[in-house]
């Protein structure tokens, strides 16, 4: 535990020519240390500052100017496939053209006589005409 250190009453002391040391701590010097790191970071920042911006302008200067023809050409897409730049709007066409067909007349090949019904008519007729079913012979195989 540590002592607890009260002071002495007048008269009292143990050691008399023990006092404060006023030279253990150069306080003048630890501000001039202190200042003198300031003024170094301060310079230090101002240089890398100084640095950045000639970097920066001698890159400006360096970028070749760009050719008159491709200037000229505008911009072009590049080939496909490409990304999609609206992907909610891909699906809502997409569900659009997939109701059309579900709910639509029309023709799947003209040259072959094949057509599409709509769903809902389709289900009609299938339940009017039924499934085709296998004879019975054909179920013991």
């Amino acid at each position: 535990m540590a002592e607890m250190h009260l002071p002495h009453a007048a008269g009292h002391e143990e050691n008399p020519e023990v006092h404060h040391e006023g030279s253990d701590v150069n306080v003048r010097g630890i501000f001039a240390f202190a200042f003198g790191l300031l003024v170094t970071a301060v310079v230090i920042h101002l240089l890398v500052y100084v640095l950045f911006r000639y970097f920066t302008a001698r890159e400006a200067h360096a970028v070749p100017a760009e050719f008159p023809l491709a200037v000229a050409a505008g911009p072009q897409l590049p080939p496909e496939p490409r990304l999609q730049t609206s992907p909610r709007q891909d699906l809502n066409d997409l569900r659009t053209i997939e109701e059309r067909v579900l709910t639509t007349y029309g023709w799947v090949d003209k040259n072959a006589g094949v057509v599409r019904i709509p769903i809902e008519q389709a289900m009609k007729l299938t339940i009017e005409r039924g499934l085709p079913v296998r004879k019975a012979e054909d179920n013991r195989r």
